[in-house]
């Protein structure tokens, strides 16, 4: 059966919509994750949005770390936005369910947003070693168009990767298949609804993942390596730390966000564990956009000093 008959049959069974199953059988596991999601999103839209607010408004940080970590709190705003409502719509309602259209849309941004995500951490990590491993040519290397360039090519590239991705798992035959065992959808859990091979789907999503996940991470690890050797040989203590907390937070991103994404996407769909799957997805979905903001406000004076000057509480000279 053809992709098109596939999803012609799918509109006149079941009316074009997917059944989002979810936790629906453990009622009370469903109440507690509507609760956490509820926290984590509200948290993430007041942590990011203060991020934002803060960065654009005091020109002190008119830097390249803030205007990629704007461009990370902005992406975190979208990525959240895409999956909470829908997720806290069917936790809370009697029909767990999401049309084809809404789903398709849901699965193209959502991912592109995801792989935003992995670009924009290696292009921070990158920021964060030049900035401590070539201070004197910092402003060079790190000019305001090198970084506009660096943010648009993890733009571009996190959405033509979902684009294709998105593209090979909607043109499956899925032969009225229509349960969907995730709160959302995602690649993984869609393939495993489709009613032919899909080892092609899952050679090319291993693939893409290494190149989005791995090589990115492994970019970023780098740069930690010589960051680390680089402030090991500064002579300051003030200065030492100063370098580790900032760099500190930006790893301690890194490692949640890609460790989170290796689980769910560079394994076979076929050994993806349903409730492990499901739990590690909310993580990186849900808690670390929440986390950011946390991790890279709660020891950085330079933020804390902008907020009391945006808020009226400290002199602006």
């Amino acid at each position: 059966m053809n992709s098109d008959a596939s999803w012609k049959h799918l509109n006149q069974s079941n009316q074009g919509e997917f059944i989002l199953l979810g936790v629906a059988d453990r009622p009370r596991l469903e109440k507690l994750l509507s609760a956490v999601i509820l926290i984590c999103y509200t948290m993430t839209l007041l942590g990011n949005t203060t991020i934002i607010v803060v960065s654009r408004l005091d020109p002190r940080l008119h830097t390249p770390m803030y205007f990629f970590l704007s461009n990370l709190s902005f992406l975190d705003l979208c990525y959240t936005t895409s999956l909470g409502p829908q997720m806290l719509v069917n936790f809370w309602g009697k029909r767990k369910t999401i049309n084809y259209v809404a789903c398709a849309v849901q699965l193209y941004v959502s991912l592109g947003l995801g792989s935003t995500e992995c670009l924009l951490l290696a292009a921070m990590a990158y920021d964060r070693y030049a900035a401590v491993c070539q201070p004197l040519r910092y402003t060079t290397i790190m000019s305001h168009s090198i970084c506009f360039i660096m943010a648009a090519i993890s733009w571009v590239s996190g959405f033509s990767h979902s684009l294709v991705q998105a593209t090979m798992t909607l043109r499956l035959p899925l032969c009225g298949h229509n349960s969907i065992d995730h709160f959302f959808c995602e690649v993984p859990a869609l393939l495993k609804l489709a009613c032919v091979d899909t080892s092609v789907n899952e050679a090319v999503l291993l693939g893409s993942s290494v190149v989005i996940l791995l090589l990115p991470l492994s970019l970023s690890i780098v740069s930690y390596c010589y960051i680390t050797t680089a402030v090991l040989r500064i002579r300051s203590a003030e200065g030492r730390r100063k370098a580790f907390n900032t760099c500190a937070s930006h790893f301690t991103v890194v490692f949640l966000f890609y460790g989170s994404g290796i689980f769910s996407y560079l394994q076979p769909p076929s050994n993806y564990s349903r409730d492990q799957g499901k739990l590690m997805s909310l993580f990186y979905t849900m808690v670390v956009p929440m986390l950011n903001p946390l991790i890279y406000t709660l020891r950085n004076k330079d933020v804390h000093r902008a907020l009391k000057r945006v808020m009226g509480r400290e002199p602006k000279t």
